[in-house]
């Protein structure tokens, strides 16, 4: 299976380690539980001990890093925005540069600091699930954790499909995107020359035959399921019946004491 390092979103990496073994549906609650405590979280060591415990699950899943740093690009600029608005617009805390508009205190040192590893963590812990779960073990874990909304009508089987095959086929759009943009060069478009407008207007020869591209797509994943039978609001039966192991309930409980630790004391 050939996976390409700049496309990270919505890919499943296969290397058989004791991460991909894991039950998903513990590794979806533990990032559940992961993503909700580092909001708590007030000290630079507690987001230190938590970056540390992503690295272990990183070497252990033997998937090379650059996957990781790759799923880090479509939020460059979210990234560095959001880590200088903390920086220079956080007026609270002793005052260390005055320049002009710009004012930066430690507390907007702290805050900035803060922000730019909790979007870190964000992305490295849920990179680790996508790269280490299959969709369809996706599916079945999302139709797990949502299963008692089933008892107010909540479409949980559909609504969990529709997630895993919107994460499955980013991807997919991204490759036909980039396909798109080479043709385009290679027929002497200049994407990055010209004004805003401009460039605006170069997207339009691409966004056209990238959304029929997408309707194809769904048109043909609509009749391969029906051709398996597939149909809304019947009960499902699966081929990979997930089913918890001794080694599942030892990482959970080792890593959910290990999280409530940090919190409490971090």
């Amino acid at each position: 299976m050939q996976f390409k390092k700049s496309i990270a979103i919505g890919q499943y990496i296969p290397t058989g380690s004791f991460v991909h073994k894991l039950d998903v549906r513990f590794k979806m609650i533990f990032l559940i539980v992961f993503i909700v405590c580092i909001f708590f979280i007030h000290s630079i060591y507690g987001y230190l001990l938590f970056l540390g415990l992503l690295v272990l699950c990183i070497l252990v899943s033997k998937i090379p890093l650059k996957y990781f740093l790759s799923a880090l690009k479509p939020i460059i600029f979210l990234l560095t925005f959001t880590t200088i608005l903390q920086l220079f617009f956080t007026s609270t805390g002793e005052l260390l540069l005055d320049w002009w508009i710009f004012k930066v205190t430690i507390d907007g040192v702290y805050e900035a600091v803060f922000i730019f590893l909790r979007l870190i963590l964000l992305v490295f812990a849920s990179s680790t699930l996508t790269f280490t779960s299959t969709p369809m073990e996706l599916t079945s874990s999302l139709e797990f954790i949502l299963g008692p909304l089933k008892r107010v009508g909540f479409p949980v089987s559909e609504v969990s499909m529709m997630i895993t095959i919107a994460l499955r086929f980013v991807p997919t759009i991204m490759e036909e995107t980039d396909r798109l943009m080479k043709a385009q060069s290679a027929r002497g478009i200049d994407f990055d020359k010209g004004n805003l407008f401009q460039r605006i207007a170069n997207l339009i020869p691409i966004i056209v035959p990238l959304f029929i591209s997408a309707l194809r797509r769904a048109d043909e994943l609509a009749i391969a399921m029906e051709a398996r039978s597939f149909q809304v609001g019947v009960k499902r039966t699966h081929i990979h019946v997930l089913v918890f192991k001794k080694h599942d309930y030892i990482f959970i409980v080792t890593s959910l004491l290990f999280v409530i630790l940090v919190c409490i004391y971090f």
